[in-house]
């Protein structure tokens, strides 16, 4: 099964390797046939500490870290590049 990957936007970074990650969705309302907002706030690995508040992330999903922390960040700069092959 693959796994889950989400953007959003970084609220809080004030725990060591941790930042919260707040992901809004839009979602139909079922009787009312209105787009509304839902949000949720996700625990993500920031091995780094290099991600601040206000910063839009991709998060993945993994094994547990802790007992919130099932999330780790998507490090783009190393997802752009591509990977250099060996000259012969």
């Amino acid at each position: 099964m693959p796994r889950r990957v989400l953007q959003g936007t970084v609220v809080s970074d004030k725990c060591d390797k941790t930042i919260t990650v707040l992901v809004e969705r839009r979602v139909m309302h079922p009787i009312y046939k209105k787009y509304i907002r839902k949000s949720k706030k996700y625990a993500a690995h920031d091995e780094t500490n290099s991600r601040k508040v206000g910063d839009v992330v991709s998060i993945i999903e993994c094994a547990p870290i802790s007992k919130r922390k099932c999330w780790v960040l998507v490090d783009e700069k190393a997802a752009a590049k591509p990977a250099k092959k060996a000259a012969k």
